[in-house]
Formats: C-alpha cells, structure tokens, sequence
C-alpha cells in the first residue's frame, strides 16, 4: 500500500503556526487601534475646515519639543508600516502552509459553515491592501486634488480641501465606501480570530463577548469612516 509523505512541520518558534497566529493577532491589533483613532480624526471633518486643518497640523507636531516636527508621528507611521508588512506575511505563510497540508483534494468535500466576514477575508485582505495604497498616494504621499467631475486640479497642502473635493467625485466615493464595507468584513472576523488567538476565548461567556466586541468594534469604526465621504458627497460637509 503507498504511503502518503505528510508534510514536514518547522519546529523552530519563529517559524511554528502558532507564532504566526499570535503575529497576525498582534499586528492586527495594532491596526484597530489605528482606525479607531484615525476614525476619530476624520469625524472633525464635521466640525469645519478650521477644526479638522487644526487636527491634521496638530499631528505633525506631538512630541514637540522634544522630538522634532513630525517626529512621533514618523515613528507610529513606522510602527505601523511594519506591523501591515507582517500582518500580510503572516497570513501568507500560514494560507500557503494550509494549502500544503493537503496536498489531496478530498473527493467529498465537507460543507464548512463559515460567516461571510470568515469567507472573504483572504481576498477581502487583498482588496484592503490595495486600497491603503492608493489612500496613502492620493491624501498623505502625494496630495493630488480632484476636483470637479474626477479632474485633477494639482496638488494641495490643504486637508480639508483635499478630502471634500475627493469625496465629491462619486466614483471616488464608491470606491472608499466599498473598502469599508471589507473592512467591517475584515475587524469582525479578524478581531473574533485574534481573541482566539490569544486565549481571550477559554469560556462560551467569554466567547460571546469576544463576538460581541468584535461585531461592535467593526460596525463602529466602518460606520463612522463611511458617513464622512458619504455626507461630503450629499453636501452637508462642503
């Protein structure tokens, strides 16, 4: 009878499932605690262009005097910049390590239930990375402003300007209110992993809490990310 050769497991730390889990769960708690404060931000947009400019410039400057301009917010972009590169390395390393553990297609395939949230978060992560690419290009590493009709009207320092006038543009707006709709996809079941992860879920009550937190938390910062562009492009924020 042949015998099938099972896959070799890394036994070192660094590479175990186990430290990917808990590096995924990590980073990806780092980056709640980013939208949830860059969430915060955005909703200044509400209050006028004086109070969100006040907050955009105010970031430039945490730490001063003792750091330089942009000092502090240089480190948490940096903190934050590999945290995302090791969030999306772990999730790699540990798909490619479920796909090599099943080298056989079962001939029956077993009916999985799974949320939605749990079935789209691979390609719904991917949609994300994306989309944080051409966040950053379009309103923090090169400023372009749309204006009128999606025409680009040059390059602003001025971030009120530089978000009304995007989100203006309908298309624009689409496009940001379909990330958000992957990112709710993305916290809810990411956040639910990762209280797992870290053995935030040894009870059935700690359970339903950790779901809980997790649907809450992903319905907060969603919403809240979403009424911004949506409000500029009725023209109540203008």
């Amino acid at each position: 009878m042949a015998t099938r050769t099972l896959p070799v497991k890394r036994t070192g730390k660094a590479g175990s499932t186990v430290f990917l889990k808990t590096l995924m769960a990590v980073t990806g708690i780092i980056f709640v605690l980013f939208v949830l404060a860059h969430m915060y931000g955005n909703l200044k947009l509400f209050f006028g262009e004086q109070s969100f400019n006040d907050y955009s410039e105010g970031l430039r400057t945490l730490g001063e005097p003792e750091l330089p301009r942009h000092g502090l917010l240089t480190i948490l972009e940096i903190i934050l910049g590999v945290s995302v590169v090791l969030h999306i390395y772990s999730a790699i390393a540990l798909w490619k390590r479920a796909q090599h553990a099943r080298p056989v297609r079962y001939t029956v395939k077993k009916r999985v239930a799974a949320s939605i949230s749990s079935k789209w978060m691979r390609w719904g992560g991917v949609f994300l990375a994306l989309f944080i690419v051409w966040h950053l290009l379009e309103f923090t590493l090169v400023r372009i402003n749309v204006g009128s009709g999606g025409q680009v009207a040059g390059i602003t320092q001025n971030p009120y300007e530089l978000v009304v006038h995007s989100f203006q543009v309908w298309w624009l707006t689409v496009i940001y209110l379909v990330a958000m709709v992957a990112l709710f996809m993305h916290l809810n079941h990411g956040i639910w992993s990762a209280s797992q992860t870290l053995g935030w879920t040894s009870t059935p009550s700690a359970r339903v809490k950790a779901k809980a937190i997790a649907l809450v938390v992903a319905l907060v910062v969603s919403i809240g990310f979403a009424i911004c562009p949506f409000f500029v492009l009725v023209g109540v924020i203008s």
